[in-house]
């Protein structure tokens, strides 16, 4: 690992030098150091909460700092506003987008830089500009298509291509894989590639080690708000990393005993449910999940496992079969009915279905149970109660915040994600469903709640799994059922199966091995 000073001699695109930035109660970044060439990917690489996106909205001027200075092709800048980081050429897609559902491809790139013409909008030129750009950088984006119809990958390019747009030589991905499908993440490790050929620079927030093994030159670790180091990507190891960024060693391999199983505490018979447009996508499921197990769903996503867990947790509607929980028939039931029966919900949107993110972190942590005596009195909440009891989850989850009266919104993703856990594993539910628990998160917090996973199989609690991460199905579940056009095909376990026999399955292949 080498640390640097400022270089005289390297062709630097971007400094930050001794960046400090503070917010109430809190140093978010404490003297860091960024140095990145040109035509590197360069990797940002940190714990949920450590600073990477606080000194990236300071490089591109939506917090202005404390302290320090920032050079871009070595000339001291004053990055007071968006308007003059897209004026140096430095672009940013931020990890939750901001795009106009109804409005086209086209309309949301060119917006606030609209080519005119006769002082109209001149949106056959722009169409045609957003489609020459596509086919440059190889995005493959419909111009005239509406953003709400397209998917989640697609959005992203669109705010890639707003930032090229612009003009941007040096781009920022802020944490670009989080909400991408496996397809969707190498197809955009080649959008990379094929962008640092064409002389873009790239800053890749990120704490997947196995991508900034893949597709990075060098990385800048960051801890808690203070600088670690720069290590080149091929001179390292992703343990290394790992134990720079957490500070300590980090088990990749999940450590459990052998489940127990006992009592069915799910029973789902012959489910069948449509999604919002009427399509069935849920066609005559059957699953058991049994008390001391952790069954893990694998499949490709949009083969019909948001609608399972929507129907379960009462945010869809049943079309026909039946879901019992305990021997209890909660179909078509109301969420907080369900809830109420025993079941706990970690949802794969935190953001949709999660939090309340203007509320503070502390109500947020009773809003399944607000309405109960713990917490209210003929009507009446007890806030001293609800904010005792969030103190003893933010301690007990290890949730960085400021304080429990700090709105969700201003938490890292990593730590609005450990609020939700903490909430749900809280009320000592007979199941849990945990969609995309881990998603967005860091290492560290990967490792911490595969454990509460764990710990909860081991009190008897059954929990439902649903990933589309392969090693996290392979690591964390008892058994795996393999979901695939709306149906179970199979049921393996880990032990018996490997990963490319399990996405033979989950292609819709024949059973290939397995219990």
């Amino acid at each position: 690992m080498s640390k640097k000073g400022v270089g005289f001699l390297e062709n630097y695109v971007v400094e930050m030098l001794n960046i400090r930035k503070e917010f109430p109660g809190i140093v978010a970044n404490n003297n860091i150091n960024l140095q990145v060439k040109q035509g590197e990917i360069h990797a940002l690489l940190g714990e949920n909460g450590a600073g990477k996106s606080t000194l990236m909205n300071v490089l591109f001027g939506l917090y202005q700092p404390e302290k320090g200075e920032i050079k871009v092709k070595g000339k001291k800048v004053h990055i007071t506003d968006p308007n003059v980081a897209n004026e140096l050429g430095i672009g940013m897609v931020h990890q939750h987008f901001m795009l106009v559902d109804t409005f086209s491809v086209t309309q949301n790139i060119i917006l606030g830089s609209e080519p005119r013409k006769y002082g109209m909008i001149d949106i056959k030129r722009a169409e045609k500009e957003v489609m020459e750009l596509s086919e440059r950088y190889g995005l493959k984006v419909d111009p005239k298509a509406k953003i709400r119809d397209i998917s989640v990958g697609m959005q992203q390019r669109v705010e890639i291509l707003k930032t090229l747009y612009r003009g941007a030589d040096v781009l920022i991905l802020d944490e670009p894989t989080a909400v991408l499908t496996p397809q969707e993440i190498k197809e955009l490790i080649a959008i990379m590639k094929s962008l640092i050929k064409e002389g873009i620079s790239i800053i890749l927030i990120t704490h997947k080690l196995k991508e900034i093994m893949e597709v990075c030159d060098r990385c800048t670790v960051i801890r808690k708000g203070e600088g670690i180091g720069t290590v080149n990507v091929a001179e390292s190891s992703p343990n290394e990393l790992a134990s720079l960024m957490v500070g300590r060693e980090i088990s990749f391999t999940t450590e459990k005993t052998p489940a127990t199983p006992k009592d069915n505490i799910l029973t789902i018979e012959n489910l069948r449910v449509k999604d919002s447009r009427g399509v069935e996508m849920v066609k005559g499921l059957g699953l058991e999940v049994k008390a001391g197990e952790i069954v893990g769903i694998a499949g490709v996503d949009g083969n019909g496992q948001s609608e399972l867990i929507e129907a379960i947790t009462g945010l869809s509607k049943v079309e026909s079969g039946k879901i019992l929980l305990n021997d209890k028939d909660i179909t078509n039931m109301s969420p907080r009915k369900i809830t109420e029966s025993g079941l706990s919900h970690i949802p794969q949107d935190r953001h949709k279905f999660g939090l309340v993110l203007d509320f503070p972190i502390g109500e947020n942590m009773v809003l399944q149970t607000y309405y109960q005596k713990t917490f209210s009195k003929n009507g009446v909440l007890s806030f001293n109660r609800i904010y005792d009891h969030a103190k003893k989850l933010i301690k007990e989850y290890d949730v960085r915040t400021p304080s429990e009266y700090t709105k969700a919104r201003a938490l890292s993703g990593g730590n609005q994600q450990k609020a939700i856990i903490a909430r749900e594993v809280d009320r000592s539910p007979d199941l849990i469903i945990a969609a995309q628990p881990t998603r967005g998160l860091d290492v560290g917090a990967i490792e911490f709640i595969h454990q509460k996973l764990i710990e909860e199989r081991d009190k008897g609690r059954a929990v439902l799994l649903i990933s589309f991460e392969l090693d996290e199905i392979m690591n964390v579940s008892d058994r795996i059922a393999v979901m695939f056009d709306g149906n179970i095909v199979a049921n393996v376990k880990p032990e018996e199966i490997n990963e490319q026999e399990l996405g033979l399955l989950m292609a819709g292949s024949k059973k290939v091995g397995g219990a």
